[in-house]
């Protein structure tokens, strides 16, 4: 078993190696002049939920100033973050919960799931009025970690069980279900220029490429030293952002198989929570455990320092659970344990 180890150690050695000796034209031959003025406020403060926020989503373009978030007070929120009003309060029949999406083509359905190892989905301004749900739905054997539409009919959810199922909503159905992952998968990304693919990101510290119509994983990525708990796709749909355990937030570039860039620095301990990238791409945003929120450039190749940051005092006041950036590039929205969301611009 030794001679095995070892073995595999010398040709993980002799493969990194070649892929360094791969990477002579990339970013690092390249003069990238410093962004300026990358110091963005707070604008507004979204106050309402009573417990730990995890999770939030924006709307997709015919309603770009809407959010929805998720709390572990056992409310879904809709909110109009320009306004600061909640359109709608979803009573949820577990508080347990961990992710919610917005179906961003239409805006008409959102979801959540948690603990309680279902996906609910609700119509907005509809039955969640109420509080039932328009379909629960059930396959996994372990927690819901993650949860993305793609378009109106299906949606992708990842699990505590190591597996990411994709449904047909109506249906109410599991149509595939993704088993590669060896750990906990915490993160789905669907590529924005082909939703027949989507990413994902588990605690075997690897993320993995997935065809939906192949029903297999076509690409696997390693290079993370913990468990990853964020993928994020760029917005050209080329590569992916991950944020992980081991203090670091990295690049891997689909048409090349491979890490490209790598964003950490001595003075960051913690994990990420969270990942996300600004409409152009030039910034990877995330969220960090120590209430911190930091912004990455990403034409900056192995950066020790972030280009700009919210420390702990600038912006919320416990862990950084989740964020993203709105339809139109124009916001950032954070969420907190401390039971707020901030929208910066």
């Amino acid at each position: 078993m030794d001679d095995a180890k070892q073995t595999l150690q010398q040709l993980r050695d002799e493969l990194q190696s070649l892929k360094e000796q791969g990477q002579n034209g990339c970013m690092d031959t390249q003069t990238v002049p410093n962004l300026t003025n990358g110091n963005m406020k707070a604008r507004r403060q979204l106050k309402g939920h009573f417990g730990k926020v995890y999770a939030m989503q924006w709307a997709g373009a015919g309603a770009v100033e809407e959010v929805v978030s998720a709390s572990q007070d056992g409310k879904l929120i809709i909110w109009n973050a320009n306004t600061t009003l909640k359109k709608q309060a979803i009573p949820l029949r577990s508080s347990w919960v961990m992710t919610c999406a917005f179906e961003t083509t239409q805006n008409q359905f959102v979801a959540c799931g948690g603990l309680d190892n279902l996906c609910s989905i609700y119509k907005v301004e509809s039955e969640a009025a109420s509080g039932r749900a328009h379909k629960e739905l059930q396959a996994h054997d372990g927690y819901l970690s993650c949860c993305r539409f793609i378009g109106e009919k299906n949606i992708i959810t990842s699990s505590g069980d190591s597996t990411c199922c994709y449904w047909d909503v109506e249906r109410g159905e599991a149509i595939n279900s993704f088993t590669d992952h060896n750990g906990d998968v915490m993160s789905v990304a669907i590529n924005p220029n082909d939703t027949n693919t989507f990413v994902s990101g588990s605690c075997d510290a690897t993320c993995k490429l997935w065809d939906i119509r192949a029903q297999h994983c076509v690409m696997t990525f390693a290079g993370h030293e913990s468990d990853i708990n964020a993928v994020s796709f760029f917005p050209n749909g080329m590569c992916f952002g991950t944020g992980s355990d081991d203090s670091s937030c990295r690049l891997f570039d689909l048409r090349c198989y491979q890490e490209v860039n790598t964003f950490m620095s001595d003075r960051i301990l913690c994990g990420i929570t969270s990942v996300a990238f600004s409409k152009s791409g030039r910034l990877l945003l995330a969220g960090y455990d120590d209430y911190s929120t930091h912004a990455w450039d990403t034409l900056k190749p192995n950066q020790s320092a972030p280009a700009f940051s919210h420390e702990k005092g600038q912006g919320h006041e416990n862990r950084v659970s989740c964020l993203g950036v709105s339809a139109d590039g124009s916001a950032l929205c954070t969420g907190s344990w401390d039971t707020l969301l901030k929208v910066y611009a």
